[in-house]
């Protein structure tokens, strides 16, 4: 996918949708709950506001190479289409031919503009099989030394879309340049440069610092996305893939070292979950066609469906859940849902907040406070003490946003809120929240830009986060507006059979105080980690 800023939003929205966002919590350890998380460390609440500069701060190359598009036959997304007359094409016989590339994309319109970055995934099959661009199977052809990839989709009028990449020049071995098209039933309608950066581990990083694996266990369904932990079991939910349908998978895991799988869970037309939470005997799931599964887990290791809410037959989209007190969270299209579970087997919805029409997608509940990530909306506060009544306190955002997941506790008598978006340039940012009329950016943190955040924990001064291809990351956070990483885990590992998704690695997090860090990466399943 190409994330420019006039099709980011559709194009973030559907894929979203089908990668999932779960997000992380934990029960039984200190958390954003916590009085004040900065006990270790006497920060003095002083800070100097940043100002907010976007994701893209600074100049950036108009184009990433020189090739550009022909003046006739331009529809098609084939050779054609492209000119590439002025490329140094013998130099691509240097090109790598094998390897997972994310390439950095600049839009280019008749007008003469430039849009900022987007990113797109390529994985070069060197043996001579598939090659998949945006995690699709991709066709390939080539004129001399240029290689050109295109992918066909259809559209919902009945018609075709077709994606190609073309490259145009190797800069430096194995990398290369080039020129890339969207075209709509024929005809031309956007495109621009890109450059590639091969998905390894960052330079000079082993697999791991701080943390080691301690069991990998697969999920054989679907994509995992989240996942649990209670009564000495682990709940790992999954979304539709390619193929493959979701679904629930159970894990004994009294023996961190060994887990057992116990239970696999599916449902015909029903298979998209993407979060998962429990309270007592209760395990919630949250499906995209129905809202909140309740299930009965009395016996953890044969969780029986009880009901779904709220009824009724419009499809939810339920995406993210969360638990406070006797309140159970789920965002549902472009509303965060609000349910009594004083009875957890039987919850029932006491309102909707919905102060935007952008997808909710995650959200974080404290007290009488809800933090949700509304996209492209920003990053929102609200009063939810009376459920009759709900109020909006103050937004967060900045032109290029996309909010995505957050994580707030109490640091020098204040208020501190973590961030993170997704999407090529997102990253942390640190918010002083303590009045949310006011909002203002105190601290950032950074790793390669086109990478992004999916999920974060707080746990007393750490911060947990999973970034997909960079991995779980650890970050100290008793100064915040100074994080500092002190550990990680490479979970994402290019050999794995990954099939060029953006949004591949590390996804979802728990820790629920066992002394374990519990991962989920989209291709190796289950990973139980432990601090060294």
């Amino acid at each position: 996918m190409n994330w420019n800023r006039l099709t980011r939003a559709a194009l973030l929205g559907c894929f979203l949708t089908l990668a999932g966002c779960p997000m992380p919590g934990n029960t039984g350890f200190p958390d954003a709950s916590t009085p004040d998380a900065s006990t270790g460390y006497e920060w003095d609440g002083g800070y100097v506001p940043l100002e907010e500069v976007g994701n893209w701060p600074g100049p950036e190359p108009e184009r990433y190479a020189p090739c550009g598009f022909a003046t006739s036959n331009k529809g098609g997304c084939d050779f054609d289409t492209f000119d590439l007359s002025a490329c140094d094409q013998n130099s691509l016989a240097n090109t790598g031919t094998e390897g997972t590339y994310m390439l950095s994309s600049r839009t280019e319109f008749d007008t003469g503009e430039f849009l900022a970055s987007g990113a797109d995934v390529l994985t070069l099959s060197g043996d001579g099989g598939t090659s998949y661009l945006v995690g699709i199977a991709a066709t390939e052809s080539r004129q001399g030394n240029a290689r050109l990839f295109s992918t066909t989709s259809p559209t919902r009028d009945g018609g075709t879309s077709r994606y190609s990449f073309v490259t145009c020049e190797s800069p430096q071995a194995p990398e290369f340049t080039g020129c890339f098209a969207y075209c709509t039933n024929g005809r031309f309608g956007f495109g621009g440069t890109f450059k590639s950066e091969r998905l390894k581990w960052r330079a000079g990083e082993a697999e791991a610092s701080g943390l080691e694996l301690v069991s990998e266990s697969a999920v054989d369904i679907g994509m995992p996305a989240d996942v649990y932990v209670t009564r000495g079991h682990a709940y790992v939910v999954s979304i539709n893939r390619r193929t493959k349908t979701g679904g629930l998978t159970v894990f004994d895991v009294s023996n961190k070292a060994a887990p057992v799988k116990v239970k696999t869970v599916e449902m015909s037309g029903d298979s998209d979950w993407n979060a998962v939470w429990a309270r007592d005997n209760a395990l919630y799931v949250a499906s995209a066609n129905k809202g909140v599964l309740v299930f009965d887990i009395s016996n953890p290791a044969d969780p029986q469906l009880v009901k779904s809410v709220p009824s009724g037959t419009t499809r939810l989209n339920n995406h993210t859940l969360f638990v406070e007190g006797n309140r159970l969270y789920a965002t549902m299209n472009t509303s965060v849902s609000i349910l009594d579970i004083s009875s957890p087997l039987n919850p029932f919805e006491l309102n909707r907040y919905a102060p935007y029409t952008t997808v909710a997608h995650d959200m974080l509940a404290v007290g009488d406070r809800l933090y949700v990530n509304y996209g492209h909306a920003g990053y929102v506060v609200a009063d939810v003490s009376n459920p009759n009544d709900l109020r909006t306190l103050g937004r967060y955002r900045h032109f290029d946003i996309f909010s995505h997941a957050n994580a707030v506790g109490t640091f020098g008598g204040r208020t501190i809120a973590f961030m993170g978006g997704e999407g090529p340039g997102e990253h942390l940012r640190v918010l002083d929240v303590t009045d949310p009329a006011n909002i203002v950016k105190i601290g950032e943190f950074k790793l390669r830009p086109n990478i992004s955040i999916h999920n974060m924990l707080l746990v007393g001064r750490k911060l947990y986060l999973t970034w997909y291809q960079e991995g779980v990351r650890v970050l100290d956070v008793s100064n915040p507006t100074q994080p500092t990483q002190v550990a990680y885990f490479n979970t994402w590992r290019e050999s794995d059979p990954h099939q060029g998704d953006y949004l591949d690695g590390a996804i979802g997090i728990r820790i629920p105080g066992d002394g374990f860090i519990y991962t989920v990466d989209t291709v190796r399943g289950l990973l139980i980690l432990r601090e060294q």
